[in-house]
Protein backbone atom coordinates (compact mmCIF):
# COMPACT_ATOMS: atom_id res chain seq x y z
CA UNK A 1 0.00 0.00 0.00
CA UNK A 2 1.19 3.71 -0.63
CA UNK A 3 2.83 5.51 2.12
CA UNK A 4 0.94 7.28 4.40
CA UNK A 5 0.91 11.04 2.76
CA UNK A 6 0.48 13.80 4.49
CA UNK A 7 0.64 17.17 3.33
CA UNK A 8 -1.90 19.68 1.06
CA UNK A 9 -2.10 17.23 -2.11
CA UNK A 10 -3.02 13.81 -0.17
CA UNK A 11 -5.33 11.60 -2.09
CA UNK A 12 -4.19 13.20 -5.62
CA UNK A 13 -3.53 10.17 -8.20
CA UNK A 14 -0.69 11.87 -10.51
CA UNK A 15 0.35 9.52 -13.22
CA UNK A 16 4.24 10.45 -13.80
CA UNK A 17 5.10 9.74 -17.49
CA UNK A 18 8.22 11.58 -17.36
CA UNK A 19 12.20 11.21 -17.42
CA UNK A 20 15.59 12.42 -16.77
CA UNK A 21 14.57 15.99 -15.02
CA UNK A 22 11.87 18.33 -15.90
CA UNK A 23 8.47 16.12 -15.54
CA UNK A 24 10.08 14.72 -12.68
CA UNK A 25 11.02 17.78 -10.84
CA UNK A 26 7.38 18.11 -11.42
CA UNK A 27 6.67 15.08 -9.96
CA UNK A 28 8.73 15.24 -7.15
CA UNK A 29 7.52 18.57 -6.20
CA UNK A 30 3.76 16.93 -6.20
CA UNK A 31 4.58 13.93 -4.14
CA UNK A 32 6.18 16.20 -1.33
CA UNK A 33 3.64 17.72 -1.27
CA UNK A 34 1.47 14.37 -0.73
CA UNK A 35 -0.12 13.28 -4.14
CA UNK A 36 0.36 9.83 -4.95
CA UNK A 37 2.76 10.08 -7.62
CA UNK A 38 2.94 7.16 -9.47
CA UNK A 39 6.02 7.16 -12.38
CA UNK A 40 5.48 4.75 -14.94
CA UNK A 41 8.88 3.98 -16.59
CA UNK A 42 10.08 2.40 -20.10
CA UNK A 43 11.00 -0.68 -20.95
CA UNK A 44 13.89 -2.19 -20.78
CA UNK A 45 16.23 -0.14 -18.02
CA UNK A 46 13.47 2.59 -17.06
CA UNK A 47 14.37 6.54 -16.93
CA UNK A 48 17.28 7.41 -18.63
CA UNK A 49 18.43 8.72 -15.04
CA UNK A 50 19.30 5.38 -13.87
CA UNK A 51 22.12 5.50 -16.43
CA UNK A 52 23.91 8.34 -15.16
CA UNK A 53 26.70 6.62 -13.54
CA UNK A 54 28.83 7.71 -11.36
CA UNK A 55 27.82 8.27 -8.92
CA UNK A 56 25.73 5.49 -7.37
CA UNK A 57 25.35 3.90 -4.18
CA UNK A 58 25.49 -0.02 -4.42
CA UNK A 59 24.77 0.28 -7.73
CA UNK A 60 21.71 2.62 -7.57
CA UNK A 61 21.89 6.36 -9.45
CA UNK A 62 22.48 8.67 -7.06
CA UNK A 63 20.54 11.41 -10.24
CA UNK A 64 17.82 8.74 -10.05
CA UNK A 65 17.01 8.69 -6.25
CA UNK A 66 17.08 12.10 -5.58
CA UNK A 67 14.48 13.17 -8.45
CA UNK A 68 12.46 10.70 -6.99
CA UNK A 69 11.66 10.06 -4.19
CA UNK A 70 8.17 9.43 -2.49
CA UNK A 71 6.85 8.07 -5.56
CA UNK A 72 6.01 4.68 -6.54
CA UNK A 73 6.52 3.18 -9.57
CA UNK A 74 5.93 0.77 -12.11
CA UNK A 75 7.28 -0.29 -15.05
CA UNK A 76 4.65 -0.89 -18.44
CA UNK A 77 5.26 -2.21 -22.04
CA UNK A 78 3.50 0.61 -24.13
CA UNK A 79 4.39 -1.36 -27.06
CA UNK A 80 2.13 -4.22 -26.16
CA UNK A 81 -1.59 -4.10 -26.33
CA UNK A 82 -1.42 -5.23 -23.03
CA UNK A 83 0.77 -2.95 -21.56
CA UNK A 84 -1.17 0.30 -22.76
CA UNK A 85 -4.54 -1.35 -21.56
CA UNK A 86 -2.74 -0.87 -18.09
CA UNK A 87 -1.66 2.50 -18.46
CA UNK A 88 -4.85 3.51 -19.95
CA UNK A 89 -7.15 1.97 -16.85
CA UNK A 90 -4.48 4.32 -15.06
CA UNK A 91 -5.39 7.10 -16.28
CA UNK A 92 -9.41 6.48 -16.50
CA UNK A 93 -8.92 7.89 -13.16
CA UNK A 94 -5.90 9.83 -12.15
CA UNK A 95 -6.03 13.50 -11.40
CA UNK A 96 -2.82 14.28 -13.18
CA UNK A 97 -0.88 13.11 -15.70
CA UNK A 98 2.79 14.70 -16.66
CA UNK A 99 4.72 13.97 -19.76
CA UNK A 100 7.63 14.85 -21.26
CA UNK A 101 8.14 12.96 -24.50
CA UNK A 102 9.04 14.91 -27.72
CA UNK A 103 5.63 16.31 -29.03
CA UNK A 104 3.38 13.96 -30.78
CA UNK A 105 4.54 11.56 -28.98
CA UNK A 106 1.15 11.05 -27.07
CA UNK A 107 -0.87 11.46 -29.61
CA UNK A 108 0.90 8.24 -31.75
CA UNK A 109 0.22 6.09 -28.92
CA UNK A 110 -3.59 7.29 -28.63
CA UNK A 111 -3.04 9.35 -25.35
CA UNK A 112 -2.69 12.48 -26.22
CA UNK A 113 -4.85 14.68 -24.53
CA UNK A 114 -7.80 15.00 -26.48
CA UNK A 115 -8.23 10.94 -26.24
CA UNK A 116 -7.45 11.01 -22.76
CA UNK A 117 -9.89 14.16 -22.02
CA UNK A 118 -13.02 12.45 -23.61
CA UNK A 119 -12.25 9.70 -21.65
CA UNK A 120 -11.26 11.53 -18.29
CA UNK A 121 -12.93 15.08 -18.37
CA UNK A 122 -11.50 16.12 -15.19
CA UNK A 123 -7.62 15.22 -15.80
CA UNK A 124 -5.04 17.96 -15.51
CA UNK A 125 -2.85 17.08 -18.74
CA UNK A 126 0.90 18.39 -18.24
CA UNK A 127 3.42 19.06 -20.80
CA UNK A 128 7.35 19.71 -20.43
CA UNK A 129 8.85 19.82 -23.38
CA UNK A 130 12.14 21.52 -24.68
CA UNK A 131 10.61 24.93 -26.94
CA UNK A 132 6.83 24.33 -26.02
CA UNK A 133 3.80 22.61 -28.25
CA UNK A 134 3.43 25.09 -30.33
CA UNK A 135 5.70 27.62 -32.51
CA UNK A 136 8.56 26.85 -35.17
CA UNK A 137 10.73 25.13 -32.53
CA UNK A 138 7.85 23.19 -31.46
CA UNK A 139 9.45 19.68 -32.57
CA UNK A 140 12.97 20.26 -31.91
CA UNK A 141 14.42 17.63 -28.94
CA UNK A 142 15.30 20.17 -26.11
CA UNK A 143 17.85 19.74 -23.08
CA UNK A 144 18.80 22.30 -20.58
CA UNK A 145 21.88 23.20 -21.95
CA UNK A 146 20.40 24.33 -25.24
CA UNK A 147 17.40 25.85 -23.74
CA UNK A 148 20.29 28.00 -21.24
CA UNK A 149 21.91 29.32 -24.77
CA UNK A 150 18.43 30.07 -26.70
CA UNK A 151 17.29 31.30 -23.82
CA UNK A 152 20.05 34.12 -23.04
CA UNK A 153 20.94 32.60 -19.55
CA UNK A 154 24.70 31.66 -20.82
CA UNK A 155 25.01 35.39 -22.48
CA UNK A 156 25.31 36.89 -19.40
CA UNK A 157 26.66 33.80 -17.32
CA UNK A 158 30.34 34.21 -16.73
CA UNK A 159 33.42 36.60 -16.55
CA UNK A 160 32.41 39.09 -18.89
CA UNK A 161 34.09 40.30 -22.63
CA UNK A 162 36.51 38.73 -23.95
CA UNK A 163 35.48 35.38 -22.26
CA UNK A 164 33.38 32.21 -23.38
CA UNK A 165 29.96 31.83 -22.76
CA UNK A 166 29.32 30.01 -19.39
CA UNK A 167 26.52 27.23 -18.46
CA UNK A 168 24.65 27.98 -15.04
CA UNK A 169 26.34 25.07 -12.58
CA UNK A 170 22.98 23.65 -11.78
CA UNK A 171 20.18 22.68 -15.01
CA UNK A 172 18.18 25.66 -14.17
CA UNK A 173 15.73 25.54 -17.28
CA UNK A 174 15.14 22.17 -16.11
CA UNK A 175 14.36 22.74 -12.32
CA UNK A 176 12.88 25.91 -12.67
CA UNK A 177 10.33 24.19 -15.53
CA UNK A 178 9.38 21.44 -13.55
CA UNK A 179 8.62 23.90 -10.59
CA UNK A 180 6.76 26.06 -12.97
CA UNK A 181 4.31 23.01 -14.30
CA UNK A 182 3.98 21.78 -10.64
CA UNK A 183 2.53 25.57 -9.92
CA UNK A 184 0.51 25.12 -13.25
CA UNK A 185 -0.90 21.67 -12.46
CA UNK A 186 -1.99 22.92 -8.46
CA UNK A 187 -3.46 26.45 -10.85
CA UNK A 188 -5.48 23.89 -13.10
CA UNK A 189 -6.78 21.99 -10.03
CA UNK A 190 -8.40 24.44 -8.22
CA UNK A 191 -9.91 25.77 -11.46
CA UNK A 192 -11.11 21.78 -11.11
CA UNK A 193 -12.87 22.35 -8.24
CA UNK A 194 -14.58 25.34 -9.01
CA UNK A 195 -15.68 23.73 -12.22
CA UNK A 196 -14.95 20.08 -12.48
CA UNK A 197 -13.04 20.79 -15.66
CA UNK A 198 -9.89 19.15 -16.26
CA UNK A 199 -7.63 21.41 -18.75
CA UNK A 200 -4.33 20.78 -20.19
CA UNK A 201 -1.35 22.87 -19.24
CA UNK A 202 2.38 23.25 -21.17
CA UNK A 203 5.41 24.77 -20.32
CA UNK A 204 8.76 24.38 -21.54
CA UNK A 205 12.51 24.49 -20.66
CA UNK A 206 12.83 27.38 -23.38
CA UNK A 207 10.44 29.34 -21.15
CA UNK A 208 11.38 28.56 -17.97
CA UNK A 209 14.85 30.01 -18.99
CA UNK A 210 13.36 33.10 -20.66
CA UNK A 211 11.23 33.61 -17.26
CA UNK A 212 14.72 33.88 -15.53
CA UNK A 213 15.87 36.75 -17.36
CA UNK A 214 13.74 39.51 -15.81
CA UNK A 215 16.50 42.13 -14.87
CA UNK A 216 18.22 41.52 -18.29
CA UNK A 217 15.07 41.63 -20.40
CA UNK A 218 14.03 44.75 -18.46
CA UNK A 219 17.06 46.65 -19.17
CA UNK A 220 17.01 45.03 -23.30
CA UNK A 221 13.46 46.01 -23.75
CA UNK A 222 14.21 49.50 -22.03
CA UNK A 223 17.34 50.54 -23.70
CA UNK A 224 17.58 48.11 -26.97
CA UNK A 225 21.01 46.54 -25.19
CA UNK A 226 21.94 43.19 -24.49
CA UNK A 227 23.79 43.37 -21.19
CA UNK A 228 26.61 40.73 -21.50
CA UNK A 229 28.01 38.93 -18.49
CA UNK A 230 29.22 40.66 -15.64
CA UNK A 231 30.73 37.82 -13.21
CA UNK A 232 28.73 37.95 -9.99
CA UNK A 233 27.72 41.31 -10.48
CA UNK A 234 24.06 42.78 -10.21
CA UNK A 235 22.78 44.19 -13.65
CA UNK A 236 20.70 47.22 -11.68
CA UNK A 237 22.62 47.55 -8.14
CA UNK A 238 26.01 47.91 -6.66
CA UNK A 239 27.78 46.87 -4.62
CA UNK A 240 26.38 43.60 -5.06
CA UNK A 241 28.78 40.77 -5.98
CA UNK A 242 31.35 38.06 -4.67
CA UNK A 243 34.62 39.79 -2.96
CA UNK A 244 38.16 38.24 -2.06
CA UNK A 245 39.02 38.26 1.09
CA UNK A 246 42.04 37.19 2.58
CA UNK A 247 40.81 33.52 3.19
CA UNK A 248 38.30 33.01 0.48
CA UNK A 249 35.59 35.07 -1.00
CA UNK A 250 32.19 36.84 0.48
CA UNK A 251 29.42 37.79 -0.98
CA UNK A 252 28.14 41.61 -0.01
CA UNK A 253 24.81 42.66 -0.81
CA UNK A 254 24.65 46.40 -0.20
CA UNK A 255 22.79 47.75 -2.97
CA UNK A 256 20.52 50.19 -1.49
CA UNK A 257 21.16 53.23 0.25
CA UNK A 258 21.10 52.56 3.41
CA UNK A 259 23.24 49.50 3.07
CA UNK A 260 25.63 51.58 1.16
CA UNK A 261 26.26 53.96 4.10
CA UNK A 262 25.99 50.95 6.89
CA UNK A 263 29.13 48.87 4.84
CA UNK A 264 31.39 51.67 4.48
CA UNK A 265 31.04 52.57 8.20
CA UNK A 266 32.00 49.02 8.56
CA UNK A 267 34.76 49.16 5.89
CA UNK A 268 36.11 52.49 8.15
CA UNK A 269 36.02 54.29 4.92
CA UNK A 270 32.87 56.81 5.61
CA UNK A 271 34.54 58.91 3.09
CA UNK A 272 33.43 56.73 0.28
CA UNK A 273 29.69 57.51 1.17
CA UNK A 274 30.32 61.09 0.00
CA UNK A 275 32.81 60.64 -2.87
CA UNK A 276 30.63 62.12 -5.96
CA UNK A 277 31.49 58.23 -7.93
CA UNK A 278 29.63 56.56 -5.62
CA UNK A 279 27.08 59.10 -3.96
CA UNK A 280 23.88 56.76 -5.39
CA UNK A 281 23.24 53.72 -7.22
CA UNK A 282 23.35 55.43 -10.81
CA UNK A 283 27.02 56.45 -9.87
CA UNK A 284 27.78 53.39 -8.37
CA UNK A 285 26.73 51.65 -11.42
CA UNK A 286 28.89 53.85 -13.64
CA UNK A 287 32.13 54.05 -11.81
CA UNK A 288 31.70 50.27 -10.67
CA UNK A 289 35.09 48.77 -11.79
CA UNK A 290 36.60 51.47 -9.53
CA UNK A 291 34.68 50.78 -6.87
CA UNK A 292 35.14 46.60 -6.88
CA UNK A 293 38.67 48.05 -6.83
CA UNK A 294 38.31 49.81 -3.57
CA UNK A 295 36.31 47.65 -1.73
CA UNK A 296 38.35 45.02 -2.92
CA UNK A 297 41.44 45.80 -1.27
CA UNK A 298 39.56 46.45 1.80
CA UNK A 299 38.00 43.28 2.01
CA UNK A 300 41.01 41.84 1.18
CA UNK A 301 42.44 42.84 4.48
CA UNK A 302 40.43 40.31 6.59
CA UNK A 303 39.53 36.60 6.81
CA UNK A 304 35.68 36.08 5.72
CA UNK A 305 34.48 34.84 8.92
CA UNK A 306 35.66 38.18 10.38
CA UNK A 307 34.08 40.32 7.68
CA UNK A 308 30.38 38.36 7.99
CA UNK A 309 30.98 38.80 11.91
CA UNK A 310 31.03 42.53 11.52
CA UNK A 311 28.66 42.86 8.45
CA UNK A 312 25.98 41.31 10.42
CA UNK A 313 26.30 43.01 13.25
CA UNK A 314 26.02 46.21 11.46
CA UNK A 315 22.93 44.86 9.01
CA UNK A 316 24.93 44.49 5.85
CA UNK A 317 23.27 41.32 4.25
CA UNK A 318 26.53 39.41 3.29
CA UNK A 319 27.58 35.04 3.16
CA UNK A 320 30.05 32.62 2.31
CA UNK A 321 30.46 31.25 -0.71
CA UNK A 322 29.87 27.75 0.33
CA UNK A 323 30.47 24.26 -1.76
CA UNK A 324 28.36 21.85 -1.83
CA UNK A 325 29.92 19.62 0.73
CA UNK A 326 29.84 22.72 2.91
CA UNK A 327 26.22 24.11 2.14
CA UNK A 328 24.44 20.21 3.12
CA UNK A 329 26.20 20.67 6.63
CA UNK A 330 25.25 24.01 6.96
CA UNK A 331 23.55 24.89 10.31
CA UNK A 332 20.38 26.56 8.77
CA UNK A 333 20.15 24.13 5.93
CA UNK A 334 19.78 21.87 8.16
CA UNK A 335 17.84 23.73 10.59
CA UNK A 336 15.36 24.05 7.77
CA UNK A 337 15.14 19.57 7.57
CA UNK A 338 16.62 20.40 3.64
CA UNK A 339 18.76 17.33 4.40
CA UNK A 340 17.07 14.11 6.05
CA UNK A 341 16.94 11.08 6.17
CA UNK A 342 14.99 8.16 4.07
CA UNK A 343 14.51 4.41 3.47
CA UNK A 344 14.81 3.27 0.86
CA UNK A 345 13.88 -0.49 -0.14
CA UNK A 346 17.04 -2.08 -0.79
CA UNK A 347 19.61 0.55 0.21
CA UNK A 348 18.02 1.23 3.65
CA UNK A 349 18.32 4.49 5.54
CA UNK A 350 20.13 6.87 3.10
CA UNK A 351 19.98 10.89 2.86
CA UNK A 352 18.18 13.63 0.51
CA UNK A 353 17.35 16.75 0.34
CA UNK A 354 14.12 17.37 2.20
CA UNK A 355 10.89 19.69 1.22
CA UNK A 356 11.55 23.56 0.26
CA UNK A 357 8.33 24.35 1.15
CA UNK A 358 6.83 23.61 4.82
CA UNK A 359 3.34 24.24 5.53
CA UNK A 360 1.92 25.25 9.33
CA UNK A 361 -1.61 22.97 8.79
CA UNK A 362 -0.63 20.15 6.39
CA UNK A 363 3.12 19.36 6.65
CA UNK A 364 4.61 17.64 3.75
CA UNK A 365 7.44 14.98 4.46
CA UNK A 366 10.03 12.61 2.68
CA UNK A 367 8.52 9.53 3.95
CA UNK A 368 10.01 6.63 1.07
CA UNK A 369 13.14 6.52 -1.15
CA UNK A 370 13.33 6.17 -4.81
CA UNK A 371 11.48 2.90 -5.99
CA UNK A 372 13.29 0.10 -7.67
CA UNK A 373 12.27 -1.01 -11.68
CA UNK A 374 8.87 -1.94 -11.30
CA UNK A 375 9.11 -2.37 -7.24
CA UNK A 376 5.42 -1.49 -6.90
CA UNK A 377 3.69 -2.82 -9.99
CA UNK A 378 2.11 -5.75 -8.10
CA UNK A 379 0.60 -3.40 -5.40
CA UNK A 380 -0.57 -0.54 -7.83
CA UNK A 381 -2.07 -3.42 -10.00
CA UNK A 382 -4.18 -4.75 -7.05
CA UNK A 383 -5.75 -1.00 -6.71
CA UNK A 384 -6.61 -0.53 -9.91
CA UNK A 385 -8.65 -4.30 -9.63
CA UNK A 386 -6.60 -6.45 -10.65
CA UNK A 387 -5.99 -10.23 -9.58
CA UNK A 388 -2.83 -11.61 -8.80
CA UNK A 389 -3.44 -14.06 -11.47
CA UNK A 390 -3.72 -11.19 -13.90
CA UNK A 391 -0.79 -9.78 -12.61
CA UNK A 392 1.11 -12.65 -12.90
CA UNK A 393 -0.37 -13.26 -16.68
CA UNK A 394 0.84 -9.35 -17.59
CA UNK A 395 4.53 -9.82 -16.24
CA UNK A 396 4.54 -13.26 -18.03
CA UNK A 397 3.72 -11.91 -21.09
CA UNK A 398 6.07 -8.75 -20.85
CA UNK A 399 3.66 -5.90 -20.58
CA UNK A 400 4.85 -4.76 -17.38
CA UNK A 401 7.65 -5.52 -15.34
CA UNK A 402 8.02 -6.33 -11.34
CA UNK A 403 10.48 -6.69 -9.52
CA UNK A 404 10.59 -10.42 -7.34
CA UNK A 405 8.63 -10.25 -4.37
Amino acid sequence: MPAKASGPLAGIKVIELAHIMAGPVCGLMLADMGADVIKVEKLPDGDDTRRMLPPAIDGESAAFMILNRNKRGTCINLKKPGGKAVLEKLLASADVVIENYRPGTMERLGLGYDALHKKNPGLIYCQVTGFGRTGPYADRAGFDLIAQGLSGIMSVTGEGAGRPPVKAGPPITDISAGILAAMAVLAAYIHRLKTGEGQRVDTSLLEAGVTTTYWQSAICLATGDSPGAIGTAHPLSAPYQAFPTSDGWINVGAANQANWRRLVEVLEAPELAEDGRFIDNAARMKNLPALIALLTTRLRTRTTTDWIARLEAAGVPAGPVLSIGEMLKDPQVLARAMVVNVQHSRLGKMKTLGTPVKFSATPGSVNRGAPLLGEHTREILGEYGYTDAEIEGLIANGDVVAVQP
